[in-house]
């Protein structure tokens, strides 16, 4: 082969792969990346990005961390896969046992999974199927406005409506809505969720604990959030928390479910759990939702699975993530992240470039100040990303909405670089 006809990586990828959520007639070139080191991806020509989004939010512990590495390999070595119907294996046994103890009261059962949109799928399996095994024929499914729960088809059902969903909306199921907390005063909240849990027709309501992610990272206290969960079950609704992004410490706790004094019956994990390593996710539930499925009806089982349901790798991932999360020096970096991403929303509040600055846990958000409608495909935010990757940092806004949720194993140091070179693109003349 000539020099003339060698290609990159990222030439070479053009050539063949479609991209998520990209459109591929505009996009640049993706990003060469042959290694990751902690909050580091090292790309083809050697240069070295801080990774400042957890690649989309789910590398808690630093790219290739060889912990977790070491008992893929080991497990790999062992047990790579087995039908998870009919069959058991020690790392699934001791990842449910052990997430269990650390979720806490009431949750008492784990359903495996593969991702986040299939998570909050079975979440709603349950609860809809809950009140059809006990003979009540409810038909209600209560959310918030500006929610993403995921793309496959019940997740975007539950979803706000928007460039997520406008090309499949004819095929949604409707839901009804309540508006985010973090947009109106609590007595027009709670008079929208009276309306929504009148009668006895309401199943469930899915929310997006504490932090609404990829709606544009809106934020609302525990207080709050305790108050719906009350609400909802002295009404007999069940309440799922889809805690895809927020769990694992993004919100400081394990569970912005313990944030609180009242529970959900429901919640679905993904993204953190096997620390990017590899797709998993679990639905979790209490034993109230799990009896109602017991029975000697073989039509009463809760209809759901893939083909790799409780991989053993997934699972072994997830136990060697759990352990990490259990060294006192993880939980310190996690604080130090917390403290340091609270002292940036105090600095990046007197830039007058950005409004709104917000704060929760590992997770800090502002809103660029800027013209026309506001939303996912708004492009103001782009520039800023290029203008920081330039810089060796990897951000991806959403819409005029700046993020930064870093790996909980960043040095302050690289923080602290990422903070003044987000501040001086701030400032920087249009």
């Amino acid at each position: 082969m000539s020099n003339s006809t060698v290609r990159n990586l990222a030439q070479r990828d053009q050539a063949v792969i479609w991209h998520p959520y990209t459109q591929m007639s505009t996009a640049a070139e993706p990003l060469p990346v042959v290694r990751g080191d902690g909050a580091r991806l090292i790309l083809e020509d050697g240069r070295s990005i801080l990774d400042m989004i957890s690649s989309w939010w789910v590398t808690v512990h630093g790219h290739a961390h060889p912990k977790i590495a070491d008992a893929i390999g080991l497990q790999a070595r062992t047990l790579e896969q087995v039908i998870f119907a009919g069959c058991t294996h020690p790392q699934a046994v001791e990842l449910a046992e052990r997430l269990l103890v650390k979720i806490g009261a009431p949750m008492t059962r784990v359903f495996f999974t593969d991702d986040g949109s299939t998570a909050v799928e079975v979440g709603l399996k349950m609860a809809w199927q809950y009140w059809q095994n006990r003979g009540e024929n409810r038909t209600r499914i209560i959310a918030m406005e500006h929610a993403y729960h995921g793309d496959t088809f019940g997740a975007m059902s539950v979803s706000a409506r928007s460039v997520f969903t406008q090309a499949f909306n004819p095929l949604l199921f409707e839901v009804q809505s309540i508006p985010s907390p973090a947009d109106v005063s609590e007595e027009v909240l709670f008079s929208a969720l009276a309306e929504a849990c009148r009668g006895d027709q309401a199943v469930a309501i899915i929310l997006e604990p504490l932090v609404q992610g990829a709606g544009g990272m809106k934020m609302y206290s525990p207080a709050v959030l305790d108050r719906i969960v009350n609400y909802c079950q002295e009404k007999g609704v069940l309440v799922i928390f889809d805690e895809v992004m927020t769990g694992f410490y993004r919100t400081g706790k394990l569970l912005s479910a313990h944030h609180l004094q009242h529970r959900p019956d429901i919640i679905c994990l993904s993204k953190g759990l096997t620390g990017g390593f590899l797709p998993m996710a679990l639905t979790v539930c209490s034993d109230a939702v799990y009896e109602a499925f017991l029975s000697q009806d073989s039509g009463r089982m809760l209809f759901h699975g893939h083909s790799f349901t409780g991989n053993p790798l997934g699972c072994a991932a997830a136990n060697a993530s759990l352990s990490l999360f259990e060294r006192p020096e993880t939980q310190a970096r996690i604080a130090r992240i917390v403290a340091l991403q609270a002292k940036a929303a105090e600095f990046f509040g007197h830039n007058e470039r950005v409004t709104n600055v917000r704060q929760t846990g590992t997770i800090l958000a502002m809103d660029l100040v800027q013209e026309g409608p506001a939303g996912y495909l708004n492009a103001s935010g782009k520039a800023i990303a290029q203008h920081m990757l330039g810089h060796g940092i990897l951000i991806r806004p959403l819409g005029e909405v700046i993020y930064l949720m870093p790996p909980y194993v960043t040095e302050p140091e690289d923080l602290e670089l990422v903070y003044d070179r987000l501040d001086h693109e701030l400032r920087r003349p249009d």
